[in-house]
């Protein structure tokens, strides 16, 4: 049995993608890099035969989640600030 070598940016987006979940802010900025690494691993993993569609597949999940996760948390980091700057008491 002939065992495969796994496609680095397969590795990559997995380990972006779940970094992309567990650190707020900057979640949005990995995840899209996360994203973009995935879906080219998943282009060569198909030209060259390597393994790791998996890994990519699943960096592909997690990065999706670490964007929408972060949008959200961002939506509502700008609300909260919408509405406490709109209180005429704030800051005094």
């Amino acid at each position: 049995m002939e065992t495969k070598e796994t496609n680095g940016k397969s590795v990559a987006s997995l380990v972006l993608g779940i970094i992309a979940v567990i650190v707020p802010y900057i979640g949005i900025i990995l995840g899209i890099i996360g994203l973009v690494l995935a879906n080219k691993g998943i282009k060569e993993i198909a030209v060259t035969g390597q393994g790791g569609r998996g890994l990519a597949v699943a960096g592909r999940v997690t990065s999706i989640i670490g964007i929408v996760f972060g949008a959200i948390l961002l939506f509502f980091l700008i609300l909260s600030l919408a509405i406490l700057s709109s209180d005429p008491y704030y800051g005094y």
